[in-house]
C-alpha cells in the first residue's frame, strides 16, 4: 500500500532538548490504517519505506493522539533542505501488510 501527502516538519514538543523532527500522516490516513491487519510490533509501529523528494529511506511509522508520526533523519532533512516548519511532499509505502 502506497500512500501521498504532504505534511509539516514538526519537533517532539515532549523535550525541549529532542533532535527528532517528525512529518505526521493526516488523520484519516491514519484512521485507515489503523483498521488494516498487520503483524504486533514495538510500540504499534509500522515498518515503511518512505520517499521526500530524491531521498528514500527504510523506517517505521509511529501511532500517536494525532494520528501516525514518520520520523525524519538529520540525513534526510539535510539532503531535502527541510527545517522545521517546511512543507514535504511524502510517500510511504508500508511493508509489513
Amino acid at each position: 500500500m502506497k500512500i501521498e501527502f504532504e505534511s509539516e516538519v514538526t519537533h517532539w514538543e515532549a523535550r525541549d532538548d529532542s533532535s527528532w523532527y517528525f512529518v505526521h500522516l493526516p488523520e484519516e490516513l491514519s484512521n485507515d490504517i489503523k483498521e488494516l491487519p498487520r503483524p504486533a510490533r514495538g510500540f504499534g509501529s509500522l515498518r515503511v519505506r518512505a520517499r521526500i523528494g530524491r531521498t528514500s529511506w527504510a523506517t517505521s511509522i509511529f501511532p500517536g493522539s494525532a494520528g501516525y508520526a514518520l520520523p525524519l533523519k538529520k540525513a534526510v532533512r539535510d539532503a531535502e533542505g527541510l527545517e522545521l516548519g517546511s512543507v514535504a511532499v511524502v510517500e510511504v509505502e508500508l511493508i509489513d501488510l
